[in-house]
């Protein structure tokens, strides 16, 4: 196939014939032992009738109409992405965390916007990430659109908000419930993009059948997930229920009948021929691995929110009251500042040292439930940086109660131990998730068997965080990428990220750090 003038697809075919449903498309003739040419105009809708004509590598017109609004230059895997998104109604993004499939997407939305294809857009996304990773990149991108998030507000207000023109509406999975009558009263919604879409990959659930309620035939759907089926092929038959329903059987226990074999009475193990299936089933889709993304910087660095709980918020604000209290009567030194924004990090983490050193702990549900996020997210090892003891108990035990094998390094663990930890994460199945306090552990030792590190809560050194980050981003790290994860609550924890990532040696600014916390709200 080529392009003459950026307007006309020209292909060679021996069937002309099969071409002439298109209307705007011409029979050239015959350029050689009966093979002829087609030229057919280079437009969304003959673009997608090619694609359903089985003719492979459509380009798609977003590759020449397009400017690609924002601060970022797309690289050309989400050039691709957003390209095949626009040729399907229905489709799957299956890249790997940190492959960018958020910019992808939004592009791809306001091409399909910019030509009157799309009105407006609804984004369903874990809480976590609807403002760091969905408004932030909005911001970034197609800033010209309106967009909103349908969440710290009121029932009502966010019913208010569907009735609105913003072109991009934001919300939660557990939130869709209350729009969902407004959604589908109001009309408007012609595109659906539901992120980490695993959310959903149960059909009992009200989760799932509140996603299908507000899809109409005529709704666009894209769905985004890193593992579609990392766990079971059972979790491919709600994702394709969605975007792919003749793909699956009608019913659940049709489609576990064909992945899956009962090998005891509590027991089920997948076919030989389960892989095969999940992948005919979860299709259209389209694939990037980090290591496959040539273009993508080594170190990929996101923020996941994680709210703090009332009793959390209740104690950070009784330590901020006494921290105004003493920077009102004496002069505030390094130490003292030190000291006071330990005490909030410790809380926002989930526990706190009394005077006494007694161990006082917080619910910390909603971090631990983002840490579980994360962890699905990507089929290699986790490591997770957790600053303080008390902290590392709080994971490892979330983690076990879970089913998700781990082990921990700090202080307490002996040299000897230690090694053999390291040399199990990075030889053998188990752990998945290595707890690490970092200080401990931040220099020496290679864990490049894990593509993605999660800081619990931020370290005060730039150095040891630094040197965490290089655990796994060093020689020998398979994927070639690795992403981190900044967990954050706290107004200090993002101060304290601010200057991790900007290099700035915490030491230097923690008195102006401590001063401005003081004026955050909580």
């Amino acid at each position: 196939m080529r392009i003459v003038e950026n307007k006309v697809l020209v292909l060679r075919t021996r069937k002309p014939e099969k071409y002439a449903i298109i209307p705007r498309s011409k029979d050239l003739g015959e350029v050689e032992h009966g093979v002829h040419e087609v030229a057919v105009a280079w437009g969304l809708d003959e673009a997608r009738i090619l694609k359903n004509l089985g003719v492979k590598d459509v380009p798609s017109p977003i590759l020449k109409d397009y400017n690609w609004p924002g601060r970022y230059t797309p690289f050309q895997h989400q050039r691709d992405v957003a390209a095949f998104l626009t040729l399907h109604s229905r489709a799957f993004n299956f890249g790997e965390p940190g492959t960018g499939k958020t910019l992808s997407a939004l592009w791809a939305a306001d091409f399909l916007m910019s030509i009157g294809r799309v009105r407006r857009a609804l984004i369903v996304c874990p809480l976590s990430i609807m403002h760091s990773a969905w408004m932030r990149d909005l911001h970034h991108s197609v800033i010209h659109r309106t967009a909103a998030v349908a969440h710290h507000s009121s029932a009502a207000k966010r019913r208010e908000m569907v009735h609105k023109d913003y072109e991009f509406l934001i919300t939660n999975y557990d939130g869709l419930d209350i729009i969902r009558n407004d959604i589908v009263a109001d009309g408007t919604f012609d595109l659906v993009i539901a992120d980490e879409c695993t959310y959903v990959k149960t059909v009992a659930t009200k989760r799932w059948k509140t996603l299908k309620s507000i899809i109409q035939p005529n709704t666009m759907l894209w769905m985004l997930t890193g593992t579609p089926a990392a766990q079971s092929p059972i979790d491919a038959y709600g994702l394709a229920k969605l975007v792919n329903p003749t793909g699956v059987p009608q019913f659940f226990g049709g489609w576990r009948d064909k992945v899956m074999i009962k090998a005891t009475a509590f027991k089920w193990v997948p076919t030989k021929h389960a892989q095969e299936l999940v992948y005919k089933a979860l299709q259209p889709a389209i694939r990037h691995t980090k290591e496959e993304c040539l273009d993508l910087p080594p170190v990929l660095t996101e923020t996941r929110e994680v709210p703090l709980t009332a009793q959390q918020i209740k104690y950070y604000r009784l330590i901020k009251e006494k921290m105004v209290f003493d920077a009102a009567g004496e002069t505030i030194t390094a130490v003292n500042a030190a000291a006071s924004l330990n005490k909030l990090l410790q809380i926002s983490a989930g526990a706190a040292y009394t005077d006494n050193h007694e161990v006082v702990q917080f619910d910390c549900s909603p971090r631990l439930a983002v840490l579980k996020e994360a962890i699905e997210e990507t089929t290699r090892k986790v490591i997770v940086f957790a600053p303080f003891r008390h902290s590392i108990t709080t994971v490892m035990d979330f983690l076990n109660a879970e089913g998700v094998s781990c082990d921990c390094i700090h202080g307490g663990i002996n040299v000897s131990a230690r090694a053999g930890i390291v040399d199990a994460f990075q030889n053998k199945d188990a752990p998945r998730v290595l707890v690490i306090q970092p200080q401990a552990a931040s220099h020496g030792i290679t864990l490049t068997a894990a593509d993605t590190v999660v800081y619990w809560s931020p370290v005060s050194s730039l150095e040891i965080y630094l040197q965490g980050i290089a655990r796994a981003d060093r020689v020998g790290q398979n994927s070639k990428k690795v992403t981190v994860i900044h967990l954050e609550g706290a107004p200090v924890e993002k101060r304290m990220y601010d200057m991790l990532t900007k290099r700035v040696e915490n030491h230097n600014a923690l008195v102006d750090m401590y001063k401005e916390v003081l004026k955050d709200d909580v």
